[in-house]
């Protein structure tokens, strides 16, 4: 979309400046104003404090009768009844540009790194539809993200949506970041929501580095911050993307996390007096997942692909939230609390994870060369308890005796140090190493099973 149309559709979306309203009443997070005929997604400005009058950003979130629901993007504190209400914009937008590369912003797009304003370029809505159906392009393509357990025997392609399901402390934002700072896509946008404020900064320096910020967009909210400004900096980013991929460029989208955005979303939801539904989860929860997550995908100019953490509490994957994400993604990858206390990292737990479309972005050799090492793997955890109290009994099943003699390489191999990057080539090679050595370990076997089969003795035949 060319600059003058987006300004064009912004001016034939926004509502008359002279629409205002009066605060009627607060309950909880949720303010009540009279007079304000505004749909809903409208931004606005309360005129609190008396004389010494400040603005508080507001969004429009409902009706309740003759009453129009909003909720603030910022503390109420100074809100009194009677304050005027004033519509800002009835098209929530933000502006994109190429100068946002190497840049931190908020959910309302405005830079907080302290490098001064960003250049304006496209005014873009952060509620777009996704592409339809029929647009899309088939995930044909494979997309790198340097870490061999994923690209290696789960490969993912451009376009496609993985979700991270992981508990606290299990890693997932260390493989989050690798994964942007060594991907082989165009440009990294990432969205931080709900995030530790301490924890923004050392993302930045420490994971991301001068060599992954300037490639990376990086829109953040912090865990202090309402809950109407969490889902925003998730559609601000998802916006981002889809302007650069409208460029052409392969653009990673990495959001984290999911959960916390749902919370979010129930908050809002709870305020617009929405019925809990689901564990306490509103219906306007699940609406919003797919909403946020099939703006990913693969059209004939450019992708965007989707890498979205999950924060699974008490480690239960059944909550609702886990369980739609699943419903909706294109895969997802397991980490495993039990490998992180192992010292095994990234703790992907490749036998409970997948990729849905690794047949489409890889060759079927190497889809067979992946399903024989997941396969062993699977296999030992069959006989895992045998082989831990010594009683499991080598040479009856020639398969076990493979899955026992080769673990110890295979968990070597999913290893990986974060500062030891690799290509998707080089994933391939080492992959293609692992299964030789596997390959001679069978033959060995199989050799020794025919050994002993020979040198058998003959059993006497029993009498008449």
């Amino acid at each position: 979309m060319s600059m003058l149309a987006a300004q064009l559709e912004a001016v034939e979306a926004a509502m008359p400046y002279g629409v205002a309203g009066q605060v009627a009443a607060i309950s909880g997070l949720t303010i009540e104003a009279t007079h304000l005929p505004l749909p809903v997604g409208s931004l606005c400005q309360i005129l609190a404090g008396g004389v010494m009058r400040h603005a508080i950003l507001a969004e429009v979130i409902g009706f309740q009768g003759e009453r129009t629901l909003l909720m603030s993007l910022s503390n109420v504190s100074g809100v009194s009844r009677g304050d005027r209400i004033e519509l800002v914009t009835a098209s929530p937008r933000v502006w994109c540009s190429d100068a946002m590369l190497g840049r931190v912003i908020n959910g309302l797009g405005e830079p907080t790194d302290g490098q001064g304003p960003i250049p304006r370029g496209e005014s873009r809505r952060i509620d777009a539809k996704p592409v339809t159906p029929m647009e899309r392009v088939n995930i044909r393509e494979p997309i790198t993200t340097s870490i061999r357990a994923i690209d290696a025997l789960h490969t993912c392609g451009q376009g496609q949506r993985m979700g991270i399901f992981s508990g606290p402390g299990v890693g997932k934002s260390t493989l989050m970041s690798q994964i942007a700072k060594h991907t082989d896509a165009d440009i990294s946008v990432i969205a931080l929501i709900g995030e530790r404020g301490r924890e923004v900064q050392e993302f930045i320096e420490n994971s991301m580095g001068p060599g992954g910020m300037a490639r990376c967009v990086i829109v953040v909210c912090t865990s202090d911050e309402t809950p109407l400004l969490k889902v925003r900096t998730a559609k601000v980013a998802c916006a981002i993307s889809e302007y650069f991929r409208d460029q052409g460029k392969n653009v990673l989208l990495l959001m984290d996390s999911l959960t916390r955005l749902a919370q979010a979303q129930r908050q809002i939801g709870l305020a617009a007096r929405e019925p809990p539904a689901t564990k306490g989860f509103p219906p306007s929860v699940f609406a919003m997942l797919p909403e946020i997550m099939e703006r990913a995908g693969k059209t004939k100019v450019g992708s965007i692909t989707g890498f979205y953490t999950v924060l699974v509490e008490g480690d239960d994957f059944n909550e609702p939230i886990p369980d739609a994400v699943k419903g909706i993604s294109d895969g997802h990858l397991w980490l495993n609390r039990k490998l992180a206390a192992k010292g095994h990292f990234p703790a992907i737990d490749v036998t409970q994870s997948i990729s849905r479309v690794r047949g489409d972005v890889s060759d079927p050799a190497r889809v067979k060369q992946a399903r024989r090492v997941l396969g062993l793997l699977a296999t030992y955890d069959e006989i895992a308890d045998l082989v831990s109290i010594g009683a499991y009994v080598a040479g009856i099943n020639a398969e076990q005796d493979a899955a026992v003699m080769a673990r110890p390489r295979i968990i070597d191999f999913l290893k990986q140090e974060s500062t030891q990057p690799l290509t998707l080539a080089e994933a391939g090679k080492q992959l293609d190493q692992l299964c030789s050595w596997i390959d001679q370990i069978e033959k060995a076997l199989a050799a020794k099973a025919a050994a002993a089969a020979g040198t058998k003795p003959a059993s006497k035949p029993g009498p008449r």
